[in-house]
């Protein structure tokens, strides 16, 4: 099929690249010129770990192509993948405006029948809207515009994988040709009808992705409401760190045994700096703002949103303990994107506690694999350094706020003795207490005495 991909960030470039590795003639646009012109020329404008080959793969194939001119993408494909950012406006509600500047983009440029695959994270009702909009630009002509609410569940540092390997894939639709049509996009990687460029061996044997069909406004609710459920089980680990420093309990041992319960699971039970990126902080407040419209109170969520605020102070209470004095203090910050194998810094916990330490008076350096080209356009007066034993030397405090595996597996030994003070604040509980004390660390983390 023919398909068409309006937005080329991490969501779109995701699908677009998938996509088109899966079978399908792909073209994507942006508003961006910058970014079309860098893929165009073989780049990638982010990092997103598989994403480079797939890109190549995909190109070499002649299966994907790129341009600045909207129209020309809308006129391309069968169907239409939106793909446009929502960012939370003050209120926390969804800023929809760039989904209806692409409808008046595709009523004017159709000049068929198209179907119109709702990508982006939308509160529900958006694809009513969405169809009313296209019905009212188009001016009562005679093109039928199928609206149909596809949500995204790709994890940034992993998303090549997961849109490769999902556990459900969700459609919401008016009727049943749209979903027909649906399936027959995603038949190839239900069916596993394409080699997978991840494993080069072939892919390991998995249950298959559930195809479920539900209504648009389901389909829109689903994605809200998984990630407010993950977000809520974040939150809910580290009010239990918290209660384990007070009580001198260990919050991995606690949040271990209750993931051995099926009902309860271990993902997301993991105490720390809290979450970031642009997914769940704005979905949160997406999802209070769309109960609080129809009279819904949804305080448990409003509960986890202010436990999260709270986790970059109470991260910062334990520098402050440690080194008594924050002013003049020169400090390495290991991580600037909100979690590892991404170069996203978008709501990054890291960023946040940088310009607080600078607004204290210390000097920051820092490090982070992928995401520093981003972060210096953003934090003037700090270091940056590309190997973080670099980044440590002769700093007062090493503080973790992304779970690299560069960072994990970092050489205390060899940093400490580079270090003017052995102590390392841990945001992310990488390290063994015991085995930093014994290589004569001060050594302060979240919920483990």
């Amino acid at each position: 099929m023919r398909i068409s991909v309006i937005g080329c960030g991490y969501v779109g470039l995701v699908t677009g690249a998938c996509l088109a590795e899966a079978g399908h003639e792909v073209m994507c646009t942006d508003i961006d010129a910058a970014r079309i012109a860098q893929l165009n020329a073989g780049g990638v404008p982010i990092y997103e770990e598989h994403l480079d080959a797939v890109l190549v793969s995909a190109k070499k194939a002649g299966r994907i192509s790129y341009t600045s001119d909207a129209a020309e993408a809308i006129r391309f494909g069968d169907a239409i993948f939106i793909c446009v950012g929502t960012p939370p406006r003050e209120d926390g509600s969804a800023d929809l405006s760039a989904i209806d500047h692409v409808a008046q983009q595709i009523a004017a440029a159709a000049q068929n029948s198209k179907l119109i695959v709702e990508k982006s994270t939308v509160p529900a009702r958006t694809g009513q809207e969405l169809n009313r909009a296209l019905e009212a630009y188009s001016r009562g002509g005679s093109k039928r515009f199928a609206v149909v609410s596809n949500p995204e569940f790709l994890r940034e540092g992993t998303a090549v994988f997961d849109f490769f390997h999902p556990d459900r894939i969700v459609v919401g639709v008016d009727d049943e040709t749209a979903a027909t049509a649906m399936r027959s996009i995603y038949e190839p990687i239900l069916e596993r009808k394409f080699r997978c460029p991840i494993h080069q061996n072939g892919c390991p044997a998995e249950p298959k992705a559930e195809f479920l069909v539900t209504t648009i406004n389901s389909a829109e609710l689903i994605k809200h409401a998984s990630n407010s459920f993950l977000a809520l089980k974040i939150s809910y680990a580290n009010v239990i760190a918290d209660l384990c420093e007070k009580l001198d309990g260990n919050v991995e041992q606690v949040t271990h045994a209750m993931g051995l319960d099926p009902r309860i699971g271990t993902q997301f039970l993991k105490a720390g700096l809290g979450f970031g990126g642009f997914c769940f902080p704005k979905d949160i407040q997406a999802f209070i703002q769309l109960a609080s419209s129809v009279g819904v109170n949804f305080e448990i969520l409003k509960a986890a949103e202010c436990v999260n605020k709270e986790r970059i102070e109470r991260f910062l209470e334990k520098v402050k303990r440690a080194l008594w004095v924050v002013k003049g203090k020169k400090l390495a910050v290991l991580g600037l994107a909100f979690k590892a194998n991404t170069d996203d810094i978008r709501f990054s916990p890291a960023i946040e506690v940088i310009r607080r330490l600078v607004g204290e008076g210390a000097q920051v350096h820092t490090t982070d694999p992928e995401a520093m080209e981003k972060a210096k356009k953003i934090l003037p007066g700090v270091v940056f350094h590309a190997d973080p034993y670099e980044a440590v030397r002769d700093t007062h405090a090493a503080l973790v706020c992304t779970e690299w595996s560069v960072f994990k597996n970092l050489d205390w030994e060899r940093a400490g003795k580079l270090m003017a003070r052995k102590l390392v604040v841990d945001g992310r509980n990488l390290y063994s207490p015991k085995k930093m004390a014994d290589l004569g660390f001060e050594y302060f983390s979240f919920g483990r005495g």
